[in-house]
Formats: structure tokens, sequence, C-alpha cells
């Protein structure tokens, strides 16, 4: 049916616990499911043959020994032993629902890609698979918190054998990536699913404490930065809410909201690039009178940072 891969960080201390968590719950959503581990970080190898998972431990690296998404896609493409994929980020913990929902979308679509939004959970101690309720527990737990992260964080992509060829260089880890993917999708034809109302993926919440300069690395860092110019200033950057249809209890429903994001993107572009054409034209004036520029929209406090 399905073949999941992902590629793992260290498995040291928490995330250990939350990757162990993720891996065994994709095991338990369908009785034909091939899960790949992609990379050779510490713990891969041996967590791979505890849980009875493929490995592959080679992977095209930048010169900052992160891993490239396009050898990560390819290496699946070509290893899977099944026609339909999905790359899974290592922290996120599957439910049945997910088996359901992608059933549904391989019965209406050859082609296709399916995304959903993720719910943020605490989950500090092993996952305990041998209690018949343990589904219910997580997904109850993450609704009660009621964290849903917004359409532009993307953590799962299930996706028919094809989809993606010829990824640009981004690497994963960093942002971008997940939007770009949205994009190739629509770009190519293939048909793009929000399951958002349908799955309840659970992201197991983690600090950034594997990259050296934490979250503020991993956000705005110089692979960050390479990473975000490859979307070239916003063409190629897409969010769940670009979805062609959304998937319900019901059924597949267009989604228009599509074009009302294309839309108010297309007016933010316009507006920002009139102001700073204004900034431009009226600098020598600011200047003799020493004014200082503010970006449109910025708050008393936000100015007063900028002195």
């Amino acid at each position: 049916m399905l073949t999941i891969f992902s590629t793992p960080k260290p498995f040291r201390g928490h995330i250990d616990i939350i990757q162990r968590n993720a891996i065994q719950s994709w095991k338990h959503i369908h009785p034909d499911v091939e899960i790949i581990l992609i990379g050779s970080e510490e713990g891969t190898a041996e967590s791979a043959r505890f849980l009875g998972v493929r490995h592959i431990p080679e992977v095209e690296r930048n010169e900052c020994g992160t891993k490239y998404l396009r050898s990560i896609f390819d290496q699946a493409q070509a290893h899977a032993q099944h026609g339909t994929l999905c790359y899974v980020n290592c922290d996120i913990v599957l439910l049945s629902d997910f088996a359901f929902a992608l059933d549904r979308v391989m019965q209406r679509f050859s082609r296709f890609l399916m995304v959903g939004r993720r719910w943020d959970s605490d989950v500090r101690e092993p996952i305990d698979f041998g209690q018949p309720n343990w589904q219910e527990n997580l997904r109850r737990n993450a609704l009660i918190s009621n964290h849903q992260r917004p359409p532009q964080w993307i953590d799962y992509f299930a996706f028919s054998r094809g989809v993606y060829l010829n990824i640009p260089p981004f690497v994963i880890g960093r942002p971008g990536w997940d939007n770009w993917l949205v994009w190739n999708a629509r770009a190519s034809g293939a048909k793009v699913i929000d399951a958002s109302g349908t799955i309840v993926a659970i992201h197991q919440n983690h600090d950034y404490s594997y990259h050296p300069e934490g979250e503020a690395g991993v956000w705005q860092g110089v692979e960050a930065q390479r990473n975000y110019a490859l979307l070239e200033d916003g063409r190629c950057f897409r969010t769940i809410d670009n979805a062609n249809f959304r998937l319900t209890e019901s059924g597949f429903e267009r989604n228009h909201r599509h074009w009302v994001v294309l839309a108010d993107r297309a007016i933010q572009k316009m507006i920002s690039k009139l102001w700073f054409g204004a900034l431009t034209i009226t600098r020598p004036i600011r200047h003799r009178f020493g004014l200082r520029r503010h970006a449109p929209g910025q708050t008393g406090a936000a100015k007063a940072a900028s002195k």
C-alpha cells in the first residue's frame, strides 16, 4: 500500500524517545506499510534493526554535513516497494485516520500529493503501543492542547511515485523546502489534497538543541537563507491553503481559498514594491529632514526597537 520514508536526527535523549514513538506509530498504520530510514546519524542503524525497518545510510550532504532533500527523495523513490510514498518528519505520530484518508485519495486520483496541518503536543515518554487505547489518548491530548500549526507548516507528504523529479538543492531541517514541494506538485499537474480535516497528525514538541545555533540557526542561518533563495522571491512558495481539494468526512471539496491566497500574496507584493519605491524616491528629502524609514504596519514598539 505505502512506503513511508524519513531521515532522523541523532537518537539521543528526548529526540530518541519521540523518533522511536513516531516510527512505531507508522508501523501501526497498515499491515502492508514499508518504512525506510535514510541517513547515518547516531543510532539510526541500531534503531532500524531494533524496530524492523529498512535503512539506507548513504545520502548526499552539503559542506556543513546537512542532508540534501533531493538525495532523500530520489533514493526513496528508487528503492520503495510501493507506488505511493510518504515523507514524514521523524517527530510526527500518525494514527489510523491517516490510512483511511490516503485510501480515499488513492481511489480518486492517480497523480497526487496529500498534505495536512499538524497538532503540537507534549510527549515526554515512550508510547505504550500495547495499550488498546493509545491512539485515542494521543488524539485527545493533542486536540485538548488545541495548538494546530498554520498552513505553511507541513510535516507529511503522501504522493504518487514520480511526482518529484529534479528537486533543487534544498537542505532538510531548514525552512522553505516543504512549501516548494507543494508548489512543485501543483505546477506539475498533480492534484494537491488538504487532509487536515480528517487526519490528526501529532507533532511531538522538542527543542532545537540539535543545531549549534539553536532555533535562530534553524530559521535564520546561512543554510536557511540558501533555502529561501531557492523559492525565487516567493514564486515557488505554496502552503496547504493552495491545495486543489480539501478532504472532509463527507468527501472532496474544491478549495476556492487557493485563489484568495494567491490574490492576497499578489496584493502584498505590490504594496511592498510601491512602499520601497516611494522610499527610494523620497530618500533625499527624508535625509534632509533627518527622517527614518519604517515598514508598513510597524508598531510603535517595533519602531522603538529599530532605533
